[in-house]
């Protein structure tokens, strides 16, 4: 089995800055992609940014232009600096992946998520 670990995040003044990090582990033959959502509180989960094996990157609309998502071409550990915070950036954040482990008869494509990470904004 794989685990993802987040670290990072934290509190930040608007127009500020924080860095995430999403930290794959275990039985893993490749991670296809990885991802970022947040839930702010009474919301839906949101995507905000993901990264493919091939470094194809994709944000959600209300975070273009302000954060970054990178990592190399394992994916075993991927970053999401986020720039020019705002207050409606405040939420819980998790990463998700697309991990291939191995089974007894070849390989599977499961989902998994981190532990969820706190962002808040406020001055």
């Amino acid at each position: 089995q794989a685990q993802l670990v987040e670290s990072g995040g934290g509190s930040a003044h608007p127009g500020g800055s924080l860095r995430f990090s999403c930290a794959a582990s275990g039985t893993i033959s490749s991670i296809n992609f990885m991802a970022w959502s947040r839930q702010a509180p009474g919301e839906e989960l949101r995507f905000v940014a993901s990264i493919n094996r091939v470094g194809t990157t994709t944000y959600g609309d209300s975070v273009k232009g302000r954060f970054t998502v990178s990592g190399d071409s394992t994916l075993n550990t991927v970053n999401l600096e986020m720039s020019s915070l705002k207050a409606e950036d405040a939420a819980v954040y998790y990463c998700n992946a697309g991990i291939l482990v191995p089974t007894t008869w070849g390989q599977k494509l499961n989902i998994y998520w981190g532990q969820g990470t706190q962002v808040t904004v406020s001055s």
